[in-house]
């Protein structure tokens, strides 16, 4: 890649592990799944009105957009306002690299590479290894859904390789349109607050609305489909593990996020499972939808 591409890469890459850091602030000022059914307002509208939906079929739009943003934002979110911090959560939720790895097996019959199965391994190891530690908080039951999130993404994953889109980005917009009515509904059904919250926005409220929606979704995720149009995606996605490495560094200097020993062991696990999946020679090309939450 040449070093423009390469910066490109790396800051997409800054920008998507600041976003833990937006979550976390915007969970201060929204209840959770009203905060995840505003940033799908804010990346559908008005860009659906521009992008044309040419080659992607509502069943695909519909089966991707509750996969990867009913069910994955909300279960994030969720996970985010039930304790879970916002630097395991950037590293949690990139473990559905992982998931990918196990579902592609399964569906597509697409069978790993010995590297892979290690790196699944591990990944497993250290999410045990977290999960161990976190028993007995408040905050396990954030870290299951965090890793329920991970999952829905990975199900999106399989969804949008057995569409055969074209088009990454136009799907990712048109997707945009799914979340907001039933992460609206839940929200009427578990949450209260939403009115009180709408009615004294703040900038920092504000704020978070559009850096999630706009940065980490729209901008960034045009950076990444532009990397993939010009480059092998096996050459782009081992950038995706920059992802929580930025996620977890801005987490402890802005937030003051703290590890125990246990959870930093875990961390390095997983976060030598994602290198072993990612990184491995040949593997499947990974789908076309970013790597961040």
């Amino acid at each position: 890649m040449s070093l423009r591409h390469t910066l490109l890469a790396v800051l997409a890459a800054l920008l998507w592990g600041f976003t833990f850091v937006a979550i976390k602030l915007g969970l201060g000022e929204f209840p959770p799944l009203l905060f995840a059914a505003l940033r799908f307002v804010v990346v559908a509208f008005p860009a659906v009105l521009f992008v044309p939906r040419t080659g992607v079929a509502w069943r695909w739009i519909i089966a991707v957009g509750l996969a990867m943003g009913t069910f994955q934002y909300g279960l994030l979110y969720v996970g985010m306002e039930n304790g879970m911090p916002a630097s395991l959560s950037s590293l949690v939720i990139q473990s559905q690299a992982m998931f990918t790895l196990l579902f592609s097996t399964w569906v597509l019959l697409d069978v790993p590479r010995r590297q892979q199965w290690l790196g699944v391994g591990l990944a497993l190891a250290g999410m045990g290894a977290i999960a161990c530690d976190r028993s007995g908080h408040a905050s396990t039951v954030g870290l299951l859904l965090v890793m329920g999130a991970a999952i829905s993404w990975a199900v999106g994953n399989i969804c949008i390789k057995l569409a055969q889109v074209s088009n990454g980005f136009r799907l990712f917009v048109w997707m945009a349109v799914i979340p907001p009515l039933p992460l609206l509904g839940l929200s009427a059904q578990f949450e209260s607050g939403q009115w009180a919250a709408l009615r004294s926005l703040t900038p920092l409220g504000i704020g978070t609305i559009l850096y999630t929606g706009l940065i980490s979704s729209l901008l960034c995720f045009g950076f990444w489909a532009y990397l993939v149009q010009h480059y092998s995606p096996n050459r782009v996605a081992p950038f995706s593990l920059l992802v929580p490495i930025f996620g977890m560094a801005f987490a402890v200097l802005l937030l003051g996020d703290s590890l125990s020993p246990f959870e930093i062991m875990g961390s390095l696990l997983v976060f030598g499972g994602l290198c072993c999946t990612l990184l491995t020679p040949h593997h499947p090309a990974p789908p076309l939808l970013p790597p961040s939450d």
